[in-house]
């Protein structure tokens, strides 16, 4: 049954494939990728051969692709034909997707800022302690009472922007207000580990690794284990100096358009943590 099912889906795929190369192809000139207009063209666009040309593959295997036909292409072949569509990163996922083969989103830079509508949505969270993190831990925004709960100085040296990771590692001990350090900082650092994946390499990352890794040896050890994880909802205790421990229950939600950039909100687990949360709100102690 399961057989016949997957034979069936490839079956209704391979026109919808054909239909979109022909479409792709169509919009791309012959300026757009530095050849001659040559002689007048009966349809605009490029022709298979010149597609099969430009990305490295045989005419006939082209136009079999585009025909629909049940033929194997691979991830390689696929970037090839996708550079010379000039397809765009939702483009290519679509390409990958409709010829059945596994899909790698090519690592993009990570995101430095959000738009005024995102931090207006987390304003309207408060009481609530809301923020917006990059996959590096970096903070992109934040409410006011995220602030004031956390009133540690996170700001980087080098005017980096401020990071959530930077400020819990260098903080000293009695003044960290994450509690349980010992059992949440290891997920975060797991984490940031399989973020790392595909920017490993990029100077920004290693750079920011390995000042941090000099100024806190519990984040060297912690990431030298090598253990991976992805965000979550997970239950965290924080301790402020004016109302005291909060027990908050943090989730995660992804922000259109932005894949490596999430908003966590952060929601009191008791009635006691709201009543605290709500003094937090009324207090003016900004550590950003």
């Amino acid at each position: 049954m399961g057989t016949t099912q997957h034979l069936g889906t490839t079956q209704r795929r391979r026109p919808e494939l054909a239909a979109f190369l022909r479409s792709r192809r169509a919009r791309v000139t012959p300026a757009d990728v530095g050849m001659p207009p040559g002689l007048r063209r009966r349809t605009p666009g490029l022709r298979r051969e010149e597609v099969a040309q430009l990305s490295g593959v045989g005419v006939t295997w082209y136009t079999w692709l585009e025909q629909g036909r049940p033929i194997n292409a691979s991830a390689q072949v696929l970037d090839a034909v996708a550079r010379t569509l000039r397809l765009d990163p939702p483009e290519r996922e679509h390409l990958y997707r409709l010829a059945e083969v596994a899909y790698t989103a090519t690592p993009e830079a990570v995101a430095q800022s959000v738009g005024p509508e995102v931090q207006g949505i987390i304003d309207a969270l408060a009481p609530r302690p809301a923020v917006v993190y990059n996959s590096r831990f970096d903070i992109l925004a934040a409410n006011e009472v995220y602030r004031t709960l956390f009133a540690v100085p996170l700001l980087q040296p080098s005017g980096r922007p401020p990071n959530a990771l930077w400020g819990l590692f260098t903080a000293p001990d009695d003044n960290c207000p994450l509690l349980f350090r010992e059992t949440e900082l290891p997920v975060m650092v797991a984490t940031l580990r399989a973020a790392y994946g595909p920017h490993a390499g990029e100077p920004a990352w290693d750079g920011f690794i390995r000042k941090l890794s000099a100024a806190s040896p519990l984040f060297a050890r912690l990431w030298e284990t090598g253990d991976v994880a992805e965000p979550g909802r997970r239950v965290k205790c924080f301790r402020h100096p004016a109302v005291g421990e909060l027990r908050l229950t943090s989730v995660s939600l992804s922000i259109h358009g932005m894949p490596e950039c999430r908003i966590v909100v952060y929601t009191p687990d008791d009635e006691e943590t709201a009543r605290r949360t709500a003094l937090l709100r009324e207090m003016k102690d900004p550590a950003l």
